[in-house]
């Protein structure tokens, strides 16, 4: 399977299971100049900002690590813009959901907002 459909396999995977956690799909992959936000769900007038990581086993760090300061700096530039443009005035948290193999891991308020 090529990285593409796996990282969307992985993305629906999150999705679902943040659906069975409550949560309401907004928006699904985000996309500005900055970068992409994977998931854009909202919990009891939250808005989450989640970006999705799969990594095949917990060699090298596992999934959750993976995501650097480099990414995390465009997450954050990228969930401004649309809080801008969208939700000013809106609770807003980024989180990480994190997939190593069949395990999930939800990081939330992983990246400070």
């Amino acid at each position: 399977m090529d990285k593409a459909r796996i990282g969307k396999d992985a993305e629906t995977r999150a999705l679902l299971y943040l659906q069975k956690q409550g949560l309401r799909l907004i928006s699904r992959n985000y996309l500005t100049r900055h970068g992409e936000i994977d998931l854009i769900m909202e919990d009891s007038g939250t808005l989450i900002f989640v970006e999705v990581r799969y990594r095949r086993n917990k060699m090298f760090g596992g999934a959750g690590v993976s995501v650097t300061s480099e990414k995390q700096r465009k997450l954050l530039a990228t969930a401004e813009h649309y809080i801008q443009r969208h939700a000013p005035n809106q609770a807003v948290r980024i989180d990480v959901l994190a997939i190593e193999g069949d395990e999930l891991h939800w990081i939330k308020n992983a990246i400070e907002a």
